[in-house]
């Protein structure tokens, strides 16, 4: 588990080593600097750029220090970036400033687009999305795009039946 202090931790480490990274990140990590889960998460998922050489020799060597994964810091979701939607680059919100790290994170559309198609895709991102708490338009600008991800003829209708899921537990927790 990524404890929550983390982040101001490796920072430090970095700056200690003579290192620095700019990132954007995306995932739980993300949701939790932005303080809408409260949440540990696995790893710390970095959609761009691809993690120099240095940056992830340090990173191992960080996780070794403080009980981490050896691949808490990865690049798991690059493949994202060529389905994200046109311009997504310059919808970046800045989220972490540190001495050494930089991170940034999608803006709130393309972040929340994301975390949808991850519950659709996978099923356990339903907690995540609550707390995002996406509206009726946010839901179905985020459906077009979903929708798009998978060729599978009954995708689409997969994604209307786990919004639809979404929506009933936004009502219950009113």
């Amino acid at each position: 588990m990524l404890p929550n202090h983390i982040i101001p931790k490796f920072d430090q480490y970095l700056k200690d080593v003579h290192l620095s990274f700019e990132a954007v990140i995306i995932g739980g990590t993300a949701l939790s600097i932005l303080g809408i889960i409260k949440r540990e998460t696995q790893d710390c998922d970095v959609l761009h750029p691809d993690i120099p050489q240095t940056i992830k020799l340090a990173a191992q060597d960080f996780a070794k220090i403080h009980q981490l994964d050896q691949d808490w810091l990865n690049n798991g979701p690059t493949s994202l970036k060529r389905d994200l939607p046109d311009n997504w680059m310059t919808r970046l919100q800045n989220i972490y400033q540190g001495e050494a790290l930089t991170l940034k994170t999608l803006g709130r559309d393309d972040l929340l687009a994301t975390k949808l198609y991850a519950y659709c895709d996978r099923g356990f991102d339903l907690d995540d999305c609550l707390k995002l708490n996406p509206t009726p338009i946010e839901l179905e600008s985020a459906y077009e795009w979903i929708i798009k991800q998978d060729v599978n003829p009954s995708w689409p209708e997969h994604v209307r039946s786990m919004f639809d899921e979404l929506v009933k537990e936004q009502k219950s927790d009113v």
